[in-house]
């Protein structure tokens, strides 16, 4: 006799998909509470009552209360690593950046970007949410390493590769904090951002220098 599946019971697994969503939106709430009355007033309660999840959902996303900003930081570091991905080998990478480069990536709206420059804002007043943004940083740096060792065509773990991913990384974390700040007071407009791409187009021109002798040579 042929063996007949039995039916699973109980709530069908989350997609990964609708997981990123999920967790995209406790980080959104969790930031607009820590926002309004600080990190240490807010509790994880509090934060899954706002996205309407349980409290054992939410600690099975995140270790702590502060790791729940990651999303949203992640989007802004990812975006900076899908533009440099981007980058076409024809063109200046300081043009490409004037171009292409957004601060969030897939955002329709200046929702996200807002949340993310309030979340670089407080993390240098909460040591606990700088530890997860210095974290995300420094992960990223492998990206911008993997880019500009196919550029230089020289190894990834090259000194002058690691060098140059480094102060990369310092270019977009000074920029960005330069952004946060410039907006603290005042409605996040084009004119900012494109100041602030430039700023980042700039800084990075000197970062870059004599890349493309080494590209060339």
């Amino acid at each position: 006799m042929e063996d007949v599946a039995t039916p699973r019971r109980g709530r069908p697994p989350a997609s990964e998909a609708h997981r990123q969503r999920q967790r995209l939106d406790i980080s959104r709430h969790a930031v607009r509470l820590f926002a309004a009355q600080g990190v240490a007033a807010t509790s994880g309660e509090q934060i899954a009552r706002a996205a309407g999840v349980s409290e054992r959902t939410l600690w099975r996303y995140f270790p702590t209360k502060e790791s729940c900003v990651e999303p949203l930081l992640t989007k802004m570091i990812d975006a900076f690593q899908a533009v440099l991905r981007g980058w076409p080998r024809e063109l200046d990478l300081t043009e490409h950046l004037r171009a292409a480069y957004t601060p969030v990536l897939d955002s329709s709206s200046g929702t996200d970007i807002e949340a993310v420059l309030a979340v670089v804002r407080m993390t240098h007043d909460e040591p606990a949410l700088r530890a997860v943004y210095l974290m995300l940083r420094e992960r990223s740096e492998e990206t911008f390493a993997e880019v500009l060792a196919d550029r230089m065509a020289m190894p990834p773990d090259a000194f002058e590769v690691r060098v140059q991913a480094a102060a990369m990384n310092a270019v977009l974390k000074v920029a960005s904090d330069h952004l946060a700040a410039a907006t603290a007071n005042e409605r996040l407009t084009s004119k900012t951002l494109d100041r602030h791409r430039q700023h980042i187009a700039d800084a990075v021109s000197l970062v870059i220098r004599g890349l493309s002798d080494k590209a060339g040579s």
